[in-house]
């Protein structure tokens, strides 16, 4: 078989982007799933797979049937970004930090 053979690899896909009932049942599916691993304590779905598996299974499942993989990994990961960001926010509060407002870029 050489490059000028008669037969064809079938032709890729292209990726189609979810609509708007899919976007909606993919975020239905994401908030359920972090509601499950809020009331269990786990802030990142990754590090604790065994545990966040064994509390949240059936949610989990739902939300990977319902996004695309890399929605799913990318939620997980925000997840963690966004509870870290809320974590350093609370203690400068109680540092007593202030916020300042700076300028405007031009």
């Amino acid at each position: 078989m050489g490059w000028l053979s008669g037969s064809s690899a079938p032709a890729a896909k292209e990726p189609v982007a979810p609509n708007r009932s899919q976007r909606a049942a993919c975020w239905e599916g994401r908030d359920k799933f972090f509601n499950c691993l809020d009331k269990h304590d786990i802030i990142d779905a990754i590090a604790e797979k065994e545990k966040a598996r064994n509390e949240c299974r059936k949610e989990e499942l739902e939300f990977e049937k319902a996004c695309v993989g890399s929605w799913v990994e990318y939620f997980k990961k925000q997840r963690v970004m966004l509870k870290k960001r809320e974590n350093m926010m609370n203690q400068l509060k109680a540092e007593g930090a202030q916020k300042i407002d700076l300028p405007k870029p031009l």
